[in-house]
């Protein structure tokens, strides 16, 4: 099993949900042209004031990843 991290970017305050679906858009499409293998994105509701965007890639991609995207924070990706 390939290990797998969780980027996330944080939106905070009453326009945090579309600002948050629209960044997991772009991540999408950064995917994509990038040529990620194995990723995931998506937004979800941390309390109704608080939303995230997130990008699940290979651990192997983490450290350029982090250094191009610029993720507020991250962790490891369980997929149970």
């Amino acid at each position: 099993m390939t290990e797998r991290v969780k980027l996330i970017w944080d939106f905070r305050g009453p326009n945090a949900k579309p600002i948050a679906t629209h960044h997991a858009k772009h991540l999408t499409e950064f995917a994509e042209a990038e040529k990620l293998n194995n990723t995931i994105s998506g937004q979800e509701e941390v309390t109704e004031m608080h939303h995230i965007a997130y990008l699940i890639v290979e651990k192997k991609h983490m450290d350029t990843l982090r250094e191009t995207l610029k993720p507020t924070r991250g962790q490891l990706y369980d997929e149970a």
